[in-house]
């Protein structure tokens, strides 16, 4: 009896160490993703969303099936503080590998905005149900790294009715990070009130100073672009520099622009 216990016993063993090795084969056929989430400058003074929620679809599956979540945690962006370089992670998880196509964000109450002082709430159509689908087709490669941003565009995606409600229809940019690089520098005087920006195809992407005077043009294609500096106080000049060359994984730094005086 003792000797038949003892079979079982190492029966069972072997099994676990079995189960331990598929389970360290499946682990290697995983990638990761990981999200970042950043904004554009605007004129409003906050701009807050609360996400609940960061899926991805895989291609293949239909509507309802194939959703994987990458986070699940309630949390709180003022996309006016992710600027000039700044980003905040909105997802980071391990997936299986394979072809990806779609981002969902599902969002909770509490979104608002503050403008000019004054605190209203932000209503996002169909956000806290169905959630905000961008699509972005993606491959997760077996142990490999894919890192995203989302760069919000608050201008353009708060939309403000004829009764004072306001109104969040998402317009961002969806950039790999792997392919694409930075420009930074520093604009005086500070009182030129000055909005950097350059274009990559139908994307207009900028940057207000800081209150040292300094920029950053974060996410950009590997390129040539053409850089406009325009000032806002009549009493500057505006600037173009042209020919600044963005390399992937690196930023390019133009040093110091002093803007001339009209």
């Amino acid at each position: 009896m003792r000797y038949i216990m003892i079979l079982a016993l190492l029966t069972l063993l072997v099994s676990a160490c079995n189960d331990n090795s598929t389970d360290a084969n499946l682990t290697g056929q995983d990638g990761r993703l990981k999200i970042y989430i950043s904004d554009s400058p605007s004129s409003l003074d906050s701009v807050v969303i609360c996400v609940k929620k960061v899926e991805v679809h895989k291609s293949g599956s239909d509507s309802t099936s194939g959703w994987f979540t990458i986070n699940d945690s309630t949390r709180y962006f003022d996309l006016l503080q992710l600027r000039n370089g700044a980003n905040a992670v909105l997802g980071d998880s391990m997936l299986s590998a394979g072809h990806y196509t779609q981002i969902r964000l599902i969002l909770g109450d509490g979104s608002y905005i503050v403008d000019n002082g004054l605190r209203f709430d932000l209503i996002i159509p169909s956000g806290y149900q169905t959630g905000l689908k961008l699509t972005h087709e993606f491959t997760i490669d077996p142990g490999a790294e894919y890192d995203l941003l989302l760069d919000f565009d608050v201008n353009r995606s708060i939309v403000i009715t004829g009764n004072g409600i306001y109104k969040l229809k998402p317009t961002c940019r969806i950039i790999p990070m792997m392919i694409s690089g930075s420009i930074s520098g520093i604009v005086l005087p500070l009182d030129a009130d000055a909005t950097i920006w350059t274009t990559f195809g139908t994307d207009t992407i900028s940057a207000f100073p800081d209150t040292s005077g300094y920029f950053k043009l974060f996410a950009i294609h590997e390129g040539m672009y053409d850089l406009n500096i325009n000032s806002g106080n009549a009493a500057y000049r505006d600037t173009l520099i042209s020919d600044v060359q963005v390399y992937s994984n690196q930023n390019t730094d133009i040093g110091t622009v002093v803007l001339n005086p009209n």
